[in-house]
């Protein structure tokens, strides 16, 4: 497969090649080279250079590839960005592909081969080391914001389906994305060379060693996660412009709007509904794609002061699955905490409420270790299906077991509500066992009981004292959804998802219950 990449990379070159008519428009030249990185580890990389717009100095794009995606990935986008004035500089990451070295998943020498490939275009091409940005998806996402801590000539990044925070997005409330993993893993083996960090967290995980493994991903994720260096990156002053799907299930966004709120220059936060890279990929290949259509403007503007406005837009821009924009000035701007409580499930529905006055003193048993049909779908479909599609996933709301979840309803909303934000449930669990997964939904319901998964999160206690109460206090993924009139909210929480590594064992059992002090909520951000 290196080899083909190889090949296939001259062959881009060779084409990109041709003469230029002195009297052609702007256009660029390509040529694939050999790049020394960190540690004089080689580099394979497709360099992107204007033609016809005089002799520079360019401003610089670099763009470090995706999870098992070579240099090719960019070549599209990198075709309009060179035609549009910019040195371009798409390489496979380290240990992908047809560069050397191993996988060291976002490690100091990845992160430190953006500048090496700094360091060789000033050397190599006619561009403007002064002015340089950092951009990529997925992979190519997270190594960007970690080097734009280390390196102040990066004045702009563009961080695609990334992430901020490793641990977050891979063990979420200690939780590990079983789906996720297991795909990146495989992934990467196929198309990679593992290091050593990636070999013995793979050889943990795969020996069912999870506790291991989860702890020393614990240990080395600090080091690769932008979060970690936020102060940094605030002190290099970049101009940062990330972009997220709200059903990532990858790298999923309320990570990434943590980090945001975090940054202090100038910054720019797109989500849209969608899987792991689908709002952009189309993009990368240069096919017409909103979220790079912003991206290209917010790089000239900061790389090469245009007023061309993108500096003006509203920092904070939501999709919702209506596929509508909505701008705001901050993340805190976007939605109105509106507080429900939940009371006991009652009824031959065994369905509890969501109501405006606290309701106090009542408890409601399940059983846990039994999946019931409520789920968060399949890892890189499910998301993709809604966001490409408008296919959510979906859930007969009377088909779910009581037996086996909590269930809770809102009231029918008389106009359309736009819910905005993270919801946050907050409730008291008594579990037998010490160590216990819950998973919670909201849906969207119509009058049939079809519900839509508009966001989810899961929790699981480890260590637990058997009988004793917890308060869990959980976000659920940040979205932004359309509920139409005539529809209501419905909660589940139940102990399996198939995403999931979870902690529930057959025949344990899992109390919920509302304290006087303490009593049992579900706050949703409406816009």
């Amino acid at each position: 497969m290196r080899r083909l990449v190889v090949a296939l990379a001259v062959l881009v070159a060779s084409i990109g090649l041709a003469p230029v008519p002195a009297q052609a428009a702007a256009g660029f030249s390509t040529s694939y080279q050999r790049i020394p990185g960190a540690g004089g580890t080689e580099i394979g990389a497709v360099v992107l250079t204007p033609t016809g717009q005089g002799s520079g100095p360019f401003p610089l794009v670099v763009m470090p590839s995706s999870w098992g995606v070579p240099n090719l990935e960019y070549v599209g986008q990198g075709s309009k960005l060179a035609k549009a004035g910019f040195q371009v500089i798409s390489y496979s990451s380290r240990g992908f592909w047809d560069s050397a070295g191993g996988i060291d998943i976002a490690g100091p020498p990845t992160v430190a081969d953006v500048t090496e490939v700094i360091d060789w275009a000033a050397d190599h091409t006619p561009a403007d080391t002064s002015r340089v940005a950092s951009v990529g998806i997925s992979y190519g996402a997270g190594i960007s914001l970690l080097a734009s801590a280390k390196d102040p000539r990066i004045k702009a990044v563009g961080a695609l389906s990334g992430w901020a925070d490793l641990i977050a997005s891979l063990n979420p409330n200690d939780t590990v994305n079983l789906q996720a993993v297991t795909t990146l893993l495989a992934l990467g083996n196929i198309t990679g060379r593992p290091g050593p960090e990636m070999q013995s967290l793979q050889t943990k995980f795969l020996s069912g060693d999870f506790d291991t493994a989860i702890a020393e991903a614990t240990a080395l994720a600090p080091v690769r996660s932008a979060k970690t260096v936020v102060d940094q990156i605030n002190a290099n002053h970049p101009a940062v412009f990330l972009a997220n799907a709200f059903e990532d299930s990858i790298f999923p966004p309320t990570q990434y709007t943590d980090f945001f709120t975090q940054l202090t220059g100038p910054k720019r936060l797109l989500l849209a509904h969608g899987d792991h890279a689908t709002p952009e990929v189309t993009g990368a290949i240069g096919l017409p794609n909103e979220v790079w259509d912003e991206l290209a403007p917010w790089l000239k503007h900061f790389l090469t002061g245009a007023d061309n406005g993108a500096d003006q837009e509203a920092p904070v821009q939501l999709k919702s699955q209506r596929n509508v924009w909505r701008g705001y000035s901050n993340w805190a701007a976007i939605g109105t905490p509106t507080t429900s409580y939940l009371t006991k499930p009652t009824g031959l529905s065994r369905t509890g409420s969501l109501q405006g006055q606290a309701s106090t003193g009542w408890s409601n048993g399940i059983g846990a270790g039994v999946p019931t049909v409520a789920d968060s779908g399949v890892v890189l479909v499910s998301g993709a299906l809604q966001g490409l599609l408008s296919i959510p996933v979906g859930v007969a709301t009377p088909l779910v077991d009581r037996t086996f979840a909590g269930v809770w309803a809102g009231p029918k909303y008389s106009v359309k509500t736009v819910v905005n934000g993270a919801p946050r449930l907050q409730v008291t669990v008594t579990p037998s066992k010490a160590d216990t997964s819950l998973f919670a939904y909201l849906y969207d319901v119509d009058a049939l009981g079809v519900g839509s998964l508009i966001s989810h999160k899961p929790y699981t206690l480890r260590g637990a004292t058997a009988g004793q109460p917890r308060t869990v206090d959980l976000r659920l993924e940040a979205t932004s959804w359309e509920v139409s009139a005539g529809h209501h909210l419905v909660l589940v929480v139940d102990t399996v998802d198939p995403r999931y590594l979870g902690r529930s064992s057959l025949g344990s059992t899992v109390t919920f219950s509302s304290p006087a002090d303490n009593p049992s909520s579900l706050t949703i951000p409406v816009a």
